[in-house]
């Protein structure tokens, strides 16, 4: 890509945790990925910093911030570092936003975990973020900076036009899970269905019990993310029992913790449609990985140049 020589340069650099995301990035932009270094103390503390001038840039810090909190703390480290180095802009790229599950006080005593994290970017003088399907949309709401929330049906409707599937039915995972699904649905022209569970506790589904006709139906299942795969795996045998053609599950973020793999392997979901938001390594044959890193391209390029990125939202 061309600069103006009028314009600030462009820079992107990455954490160590989404560096196999940031170089697919810079390179589907043109331009080699930005020099940075992480040094580790003997005790485990660590500190970042920029090996190439950033003064003037307009700088794209590409981190996703899942498990172990290290990340979030080099991600706030790198921003830290770049308003501190002159940086003109700063975004942070945050292809999954951990602690989004934390959205509200679900019970007495708790602490908002995703409110939190908005704020210590916010100290961090953050100019703005962009994030991939929040957990909840309302997120959005605990920044004063701009937020560009980028949605995985651009990738997941082609690659659902392009099975072909009769019968095609979309079902939510969850009450949660109904506005996502019921807009893919809407898109897609098919009928919802609503998987209603009961929790025993956190990852652990108790009950799960299918609203909506599945029967002689080709479902698939479209959430957020996937974790421990335990509601997902449940609602799958739950609709084969009752006459699915077939089950298979969309998730924009894999996180695939904990028996996730095992799950999925025994189920009877035919197959587990992800995105490359995190990185995993698809030892299952029933996981398909597909990149989202040429949307974030495009948008990178739109907000850099100050256009709409309106088009890049199928809905």
């Amino acid at each position: 890509m061309e600069q103006d020589n009028k314009r600030p340069p462009i820079k992107i650099f990455t954490g160590s945790a989404s560096r196999y995301f940031a170089e697919k990035i810079a390179k589907d932009f043109g331009i080699q990925l930005g020099k940075s270094t992480l040094i580790e103390f003997s005790d485990g503390e660590f500190q970042t910093s920029y090996e190439e001038s950033v003064r003037g840039a307009y700088v794209f810090i590409v981190q996703s911030t899942f498990a172990p909190t290290r990340n979030l703390m080099e991600l706030l480290q790198m921003i830290d570092a770049a308003r501190r180095a002159s940086a003109y802009k700063v975004v942070a790229v945050i292809p999954y936003f951990g602690f989004a599950r934390q959205d509200r006080k679900d019970r007495p005593r708790v602490s908002i975990g995703a409110k939190l994290v908005a704020n210590l970017l916010t100290a961090a003088n953050v100019d703005r973020i962009m994030t991939l399907d929040l957990h909840a949309d309302q997120i959005q709401g605990f920044f004063d900076v701009p937020v560009d929330h980028l949605y995985a049906s651009s990738t997941f409707v082609p690659y659902i036009k392009e099975l072909e599937l009769n019968d095609l039915v979309v079902a939510a995972p969850d009450m949660g899970g109904t506005k996502r699904a019921n807009a893919y649905a809407s898109h897609l022209q098919t009928p919802l269905v609503i998987c209603h569970k009961s929790r025993e506790k956190a990852n652990v589904v108790n009950e799960i019990k299918i609203i909506g006709e599945v029967e002689g139906k080709n479902v698939i299942i479209l959430d957020d993310m996937i974790d421990t795969a335990g509601t997902m795996t449940k609602a799958a045998d739950k609709m084969m029992e009752q006459g699915a053609k077939s089950v298979r599950a969309m998730a924009t973020h894999p996180v695939l913790s904990g028996p996730a793999y095992e799950r999925i392997n025994e189920s009877r979901i035919s197959e587990v449609v992800v995105t490359d938001s995190l990185p995993i390594k698809p030892i299952s044959d029933k996981i398909k990985v597909l990149s989202i890193a040429g949307v974030f391209t495009d948008v990178i390029k739109k907000v850099y140049n100050y256009q709409s990125i309106s088009a890049n939202f199928i809905f």
